[in-house]
């Protein structure tokens, strides 16, 4: 191991499941030597190396990865009570094991939501997400060929917060770490976006209803304005545009 890193030994408690209806329970593995500088998930890499090699009934442990790089949100997992484990504005990919200490036992667990069912083990099916921008986030009328830069203006604040609420990757945390498992922090990110530029405006009341609905549809939770969500969001999407995804709508039902 390079001179400065150092080593852990850990135990890890680990939620296994054999599929969506199958009855799960938290088994416990313990990995050697792991580097300091190592991420989280090459750890897991670690762990199911080692379950490989000794033939371990239940197999390696399923969980979600993809660019390891905090850009696509597949890294979903509940880590010692934190979604994304415990550091802040990071995916579970970005997570270091410096951010924990040798002889420590480490809990994971798939994201909780009803609108996330189990797969296996630590993979849930985050599906509800597509189906609910497959609902109206995006924009369907014609809006003319792609114009110049600087040929629609657009005020400076307004493009900065749809470019804000444009860097959410639709990982689950928010509904993972809400009590009521809402969807709310993602659904407005969504609408958010699109509000506030002219593209979005034309479909704007039907966009925030089609949405919502397809979000009770699916199981999500309401939205009592705790800010879990907003805390451990690995994009910092600020809860004010919950308040605008509020607004939009209560405006589609008045003009209905």
């Amino acid at each position: 191991m390079a001179e400065g890193h150092k080593s852990l030994n850990l135990t890890l408690k680990v939620w296994r499941q054999a599929g969506r209806n199958a009855q799960g329970q938290f088994k416990e593995y313990t990995v050697s030597n792991i580097s300091t500088e190592a991420s989280f998930l090459e750890m897991m890499d670690i762990l199911n190396e080692q379950l490989i090699e000794t033939a371990d009934p239940d197999g390696p442990v399923a969980f979600d990865h993809d660019c390891r790089e905090g850009i696509c949100g597949m890294c979903s997992l509940f880590i010692n009570g934190r979604a994304h484990g415990p550091d802040d504005d990071i995916t579970t990919c970005q997570l270091h094991m410096r951010k924990f200490n040798d002889g420590d036992k480490i809990t994971i667990e798939p994201w909780r939501s009803g609108g996330f069912p189990i797969i296996k083990d630590l993979m849930v099916d985050r599906t509800a997400y597509d189906k609910i921008m497959q609902a109206g986030g995006f924009v369907s009328v014609s809006t003319g060929g792609v114009p110049d830069a600087n040929a629609i203006p657009i005020p400076k604040p307004d493009a900065d917060e749809a470019m804000d609420a444009a860097a959410c990757i639709g990982c689950g945390a928010c509904a993972a770490t809400c009590k009521n498992g809402s969807a709310m922090l993602f659904v407005s990110a969504k609408v958010s976006q699109l509000a506030l530029l002219p593209q979005g405006k034309a479909e704007a009341a039907r966009r925030a209803k089609a949405m919502v609905a397809k979000m009770d549809e699916l199981g999500f939770g309401n939205c009592t304005n705790t800010g879990a969500c907003e805390l451990e969001c690995p994009k910092s999407v600020s809860i004010s545009h919950i308040a605008r995804l509020n607004r939009e709508f209560l405006k589609a039902n008045i003009k209905d």
